[in-house]
């Protein structure tokens, strides 16, 4: 808890001086006892918390709680809501001891489906750091840490078989006339890919014959780049008597479910399968260059990957990588046979600096990652290229967060240019300044900081979250509890959003809230009561649920727009073979060619003004000489 200099009522004081508009919450209701986390359902129906004795559903509309699973010292720090059905909702979470569970909310009961990882040595015990549903629930992906070692875990959902269960299961409570819960095997969960850091050799890329190496695949030598870096950071701090693991942190995995976009590598079935199924899971590792992407098909059963062996060099490649292209002569000298191999990912975006924070466009055309150094790269799946590398002046830290904004307002200017590939980024950096990022192909890329580095550390952002049904704005909270919509185009202050004087924003540093889209409502957890303000009662030490409902407010109402669609909800653009995605390419052409022609235009104007007015200072230099 994190309590503020300033008091509300000062804080409305300063507001209307600088004449920024306020709005206060216009509902409040007590939360459970230890509430750490809450989500939306997408449909905005309902809202499910997590708490110190378990976790519980409420309708969003009547903020009544319409069930609750309850267990003695289970602690859920992490919740996620997604609908599987139209009457059933699938959860994700985690609790303290670091143990995912996946639950299902249907007909005002809630199940207990799977538990990821089931404590069986305590010797050998895993802890979940990061558990994620993708939207529909189709596929969840789990961090799982163990003994020093990490890697993710990607597990695909049996949705038809638990909603058949389901209904057995309401059957058999209504036949039964039982309260409790009822007694039944769900059906079990398959993991589709283990994905752990590869083990490359530093030397890799330089060792063994020319002829070899010249044949060395592109994948083995970003990924050996990856290793050899880590290794002479090791290096570094070996010689000052320091090491990796008391003064590194672990590597951490950062991913991002891939819907079907284009004719990328393994995803000529995606016709067939449901819109808005995820086709793949993009990766990256802390430290690391590289994305990488792996698709989401499980392997066949009892056929392990075929290696080749080498004697002369001691090395083990894989057939698909290098032995294809190997000298006949090496060919001859290696030893075919079957072994288990670790997954290895099926696409690569290297990039020139180490990554260190990412972010996928709501359609997942466009994944972008800072770097290292101020740089911006965004990759457009489509084309397997990048769309743009934006240098951002960063002079105070480096980025730290990253997220992409979809209503952006276009001007009158823009309306009439052929941007369909026009992206806008916001970047957060550690210490607290945010740039605005336009950039795509065929436009000129721009930066705009919107915020300075605060001065004070009670000024340091903690939420910077675009509202996807306000144009242009976004939430951002402070250190110091202050909170307020921002205008990212403008650069302003929209509205102050203040909470009643008996209550702060709790844990201002981390916030527990939500957005809710349809309601068109922030919903955000309330501390204790201030000590400071008289009107404290003696037993109101209860936090509360704030809502502000921004369709109430005159202010904000010019700011509202239609959510966009759901990508799981369109349908999504998907080429099964390379003359399809070639003539959807040359469509796409056709009918931006009235503006191309115009920027061509445009571009040759400015080059011939360019050129007379050099030729003019030319001219006017020599006849100065």
């Amino acid at each position: 808890m994190y309590t503020r200099k300033g008091t509300p009522d000062s804080e409305m004081e300063a507001a209307c001086k600088t004449e920024t508009p306020t709005l206060e919450p216009s509902s409040a209701t007590q939360l459970p006892e230890g509430t750490n986390c809450l989500a939306c359902s997408e449909d905005g129906r309902y809202l499910s918390l997590g708490h110190c004795q378990g976790l519980s559903v409420w309708c969003a509309s009547s903020l009544i709680c319409a069930a609750e699973w309850l267990q003695d010292r289970v602690e859920i720090t992490s919740i996620q809501m997604t609908r599987m059905a139209e009457t059933a909702y699938l959860l994700g979470t985690v609790d303290d001891m670091g143990v995912a569970r996946v639950f299902a909310y249907h007909c005002e009961d809630i199940h207990l489906l799977h538990v990821i990882n089931i404590m069986e040595n305590i010797n050998e015990r895993s802890i979940c750091l990061t558990f994620e549903v993708s939207e529909g629930g189709d596929y969840g992906a789990a961090s799982i840490s163990c003994n020093g070692a990490l890697w993710l875990e990607v597990y695909h959902f049996p949705l038809e078989a638990w909603l058949k269960e389901l209904e057995m299961a309401l059957a058999q409570k209504q036949h039964s006339n039982s309260s409790g819960d009822v007694d039944m095997k769900w059906s079990p969960v398959a993991m589709v890919i283990e994905i752990k850091p590869l083990q490359i050799s530093a030397g890799a890329a330089a060792d063994g014959p020319l002829e070899v190496v010249q044949t060395m695949d592109f994948l083995t030598h970003c990924l050996a780049l990856d290793v050899d870096t880590s290794c002479s950071r090791r290096a570094f701090n070996t010689d000052v008597g320091e090491t990796k693991e008391t003064n590194e942190s672990p590597r951490r995995c950062t991913h991002h479910f891939l819907l079907p976009c284009g004719p990328n590598p393994g995803e000529r079935k995606a016709k067939s399968q449901p819109a808005g199924l995820p086709v793949a899971v993009c990766v990256w590792w802390s430290g690391s260059h590289n994305l990488l992407q792996y698709l989401l098909q499980k392997a066949p059963k009892n056929k392990p990957g075929r290696l080749f062996i080498c004697p002369e060099m001691n090395q083990l490649y894989d057939h698909k990588h290098l032995f294809k292209n190997m000298l006949p002569v090496v060919k001859s000298s290696c030893l075919l046979f079957e072994a288990d191999v670790e997954a290895m990912p099926d696409v690569l975006w290297p990039n020139a600096k180490k990554i260190l924070c990412s972010a996928v466009s709501r359609c997942t055309h466009y994944i972008a990652v800072g770097l290292h150094d101020g740089l911006v790269c965004v990759w457009d799946r489509k084309s397997a290229s990048p769309l743009s590398v934006v240098p951002v002046s960063v002079t105070d830290s480096p980025f730290s967060k990253m997220q992409f904004v979809d209503d952006w307002p276009v001007s009158a200017d823009d309306s009439q240019t052929f941007t369909s590939a026009e992206v806008h980024l916001l970047v957060r950096c550690k210490g607290g300044a945010i740039h605005a990022v336009t950039t795509g192909r065929g436009t000129r890329s721009c930066t705009v900081q919107l915020t300075e580095r605060p001065k004070h550390s009670g000024d340091l952002l903690t939420v910077t979250a675009s509202v996807p049904f306000l144009q242009s704005l976004s939430l951002v909270v402070q250190r110091n509890g202050k909170m307020f919509l921002q205008d990212v185009v403008n650069k302003t202050t929209v509205c102050l959003l203040i909470p009643p004087t008996s209550h702060l924003v709790a844990a201002p540093c981390n916030p527990v809230y939500a957005l809710n889209t349809k309601l068109r409502a922030l919903l955000i957890k309330a501390g204790d009561q201030d000590p400071s303000c008289s009107s404290s009662s003696q037993g109101g030490s209860q936090s509360q649920l704030l809502i502000f409902h921004f369709g109430e407010s005159d202010i904000i109402k010019q700011y509202i727009v239609t959510p966009p669609v759901s990508p799981q909800q369109q349908e999504t653009w998907s080429c099964v073979t390379l003359e399809e995605s070639c003539d959807l390419y040359l469509q796409q052409r056709a009918l931006s060619v009235d503006e191309r022609n115009k920027a061509i235009a445009q571009t040759w104007r400015q080059l011939q003004e360019t050129a007379e007015t050099q030729q003019s200072c030319s001219q006017l230099e020599s006849s100065r000489k």
